[in-house]
């Protein structure tokens, strides 16, 4: 895997929106910088996504100065969200597990709620080393991370994509391939390597900084929802059920930790540590 490098990077400043694709970022503990810091979540304080929401994947949310978004979408006039004072915090169920984040103003309440057409707030993570800790059954002591599914990033690589939407052109629902990796929401991106290589990882470096791999990811409906049109299919979870099942999961990309901080930037070397 001497070639392996770093092909893209990507960001999601709110959790289910549309992300940006930066030339480089920096790594923090929780996450890179700027992802994932901002979630939706409805009247009981259930963290909303494109799971519930497909047309989440239509919003874009645009970093701004000082940790600020700027939120567009189809048939709505933008707004950019300033990082609110952490003065109160309200109640927040991510995946079952209750975190506390900081309101955001009336404003981006209203913006969200008419355009989602459901009763929304947008929360910030003000604090993700005192907020929230990775699932400790996978982690190590004092590993946070911020509004991610679990973990802090999350890889892919090119040529196991390729090697899915080979399965997808053989299968039932062929004309739903190939697929982009967006539909994976990746925070990095790895070109160069073998077709599942990264099922054999377990801790990698991404030019100055390492990770290890935390586990496999497994997959679930937004896979299915295409980001342009927010339209859901079968695929791929109907090819990754027949090819990529293991105990119940359905298996692609791995989830990892950061080891060290720095920054990563798209061409950087990816070398395997065993």
């Amino acid at each position: 895997m001497g070639n392996a490098e770093l092909q893209s990077i990507h960001i999601h400043p709110v959790k289910g929106f549309r992300g940006i694709a930066p030339r480089e970022a920096a790594v923090e503990p929780w996450g890179l910088a700027g992802d994932r810091r901002w979630a939706l979540i409805d009247e009981g304080g259930k963290v909303v996504t494109q799971r519930e929401q497909p047309r989440l994947a239509l919003a874009a949310a645009e970093p701004m100065t000082g940790g600020a978004v700027r939120l567009s979408a189809p048939g709505r006039e933008p707004l950019t969200v300033a990082v609110p004072e952490p003065a109160v915090t309200v109640p927040t169920n991510v995946f079952g597990t209750k975190v506390e984040a900081v309101p955001a103003s009336d404003a981006a309440h209203d913006w969200c709620t008419s355009y989602v057409g459901a009763e929304v707030r947008l929360v910030h993570m003000d604090d993700p080393a005192a907020r929230r800790s990775v699932d400790p059954e996978y982690a190590l002591p004092g590993e946070t991370v911020n509004f991610a599914d679990g973990y802090p990033l999350l890889v892919t690589t090119v040529a196991s994509l390729d090697a899915l939407n080979s399965l997808i052109a053989r299968g039932d629902h062929a004309a739903e391939g190939p697929l982009p990796m967006n539909r994976f929401r990746p925070n990095m991106v790895v070109a160069g390597t073998e077709p599942w290589a990264e099922d054999h990882w377990s801790r990698i470096s991404v030019g100055e900084v390492d990770f290890r791999i935390a586990k496999p990811s497994g997959r679930c409906i937004v896979t299915t929802t295409d980001q342009d049109t927010a339209v859901r299919g079968r695929e791929p979870l109907r090819t990754l059920a027949r090819h990529r099942r293991v105990g119940g999961r359905l298996l692609f990309g791995q989830n990892l930790v950061p080891l060290t901080s720095g920054t990563v930037r798209v061409g950087d070397p990816v070398r395997v540590h065993t």
